[in-house]
């Protein structure tokens, strides 16, 4: 994000890394996530989270991390200063989600998150995206949409965080069961799943993702946007996902810590997982794809039992 709105706004990127922060300024690019793309030479990069907050005093601050880091990253900021957040996922431990958790720390503060269907190579890119802002702040959620809007990133808004967020933290959960389905495809083996599973699947898990949605009061309109099932459709199908490339390697016969050592980089449904059945079954919400990812993460099934058991449940009305 930062190197896409560097050529149209005053931009600083900050990294809580001091060396990594040197580096990337000297090489004039991300040498470990985004070694394909050099840096716009205005993009400034700071090491002090406070210089960084107050060149983005009256403008914009973008929280991009994983999501365990949210809740440490909205203390450091200044209190009363606006924020949006990148993230999606639900906070292990707590259950929470993004806006959940701003509003546990500061209530009176405007906040919101930027999500929707978003490689982080082809926004570096400038290569065209459309993504949501939701807030329940209007001037909020304005504000952000007018500055990110732009020739290559056409940007909405919307009032409903709870499904913004949602569908943002199960599509990963939902593109690892894609990915395995993927992976047990690939074996050529006879009975294996193919592209008709494939459809199935990621229809089934946009029913299962509207599912919690609802129960944690969001609106099913949203599900059929950008945040759900334009971003479950890019992820569950795009060699570019980590959580896709986590469900390949699982269907390899990988153990959990194996297969994430392999991918080198952080694939939030792994962490959400367990968290969003948790917070399911308290609710009363039926997640069976869900509850199956976390059974092969936690090693009590493999991929191929749990695709199985998933085609053999009992047939039911579709809606």
């Amino acid at each position: 994000m930062a190197a896409a709105l560097a050529a149209r706004h005053d931009t600083v990127l900050w990294a809580r890394d001091a060396a990594q922060a040197a580096a990337i300024a000297q090489a004039r690019c991300n040498a470990r996530y985004l070694p394909e793309v050099a840096l716009p030479p205005t993009l400034r990069v700071e090491a002090d989270l406070a210089a960084a907050c107050a060149h983005a005093a009256g403008g914009l601050l973008l929280l991009a991390m994983p999501m365990s880091g949210l809740r440490g990253l909205l203390q450091a900021v200044p209190a009363q200063q606006p924020a949006l957040w990148l993230c999606k996922g639900f906070e292990a431990g707590s259950g929470l989600l993004g806006h959940e958790i701003a509003r546990s720390l500061r209530p009176q503060v405007p906040s919101g998150v930027l999500s929707g269907p978003s490689f982080a190579l082809e926004v570096a890119r400038a290569q065209p995206t459309a993504l949501v802002v939701a807030s329940t702040s209007a001037e909020l959620a304005t504000t952000a949409a007018q500055a990110l809007h732009g020739e290559a990133m056409r940007v909405y808004t919307s009032t409903d965080v709870v499904g913004v967020e949602v569908g943002g933290a199960l599509k990963n959960v939902l593109t690892i069961a894609t990915g395995m389905l993927d992976g047990l495809a690939a074996t050529g083996e006879p009975g294996a799943p193919g592209l008709n599973a494939r459809a199935a699947l990621i229809t089934r898990g946009l029913a299962e993702m509207t599912r919690l949605g609802l129960a944690l009061g969001a609106r099913a309109e949203t599900f059929m946007g950008l945040s759900g099932l334009g971003d479950l459709v890019l992820t569950a199908t795009g060699d570019l996902s980590r959580n896709r490339q986590l469900g390949l390697l699982l269907a390899q016969g990988l153990a959990l810590p194996e297969a994430l050592a392999r991918l080198g980089h952080v694939a939030e449904g792994a962490y959400t997982a367990r968290t969003a059945a948790e917070r399911a079954q308290r609710l009363g919400v039926e997640m069976p794809i869900t509850q199956a990812v976390v059974a092969v993460l936690e090693g009590r099934l493999q991929p191929r039992a749990a695709m199985a058991g998933l085609m053999s449940r009992q047939s039911r009305a579709e809606s």
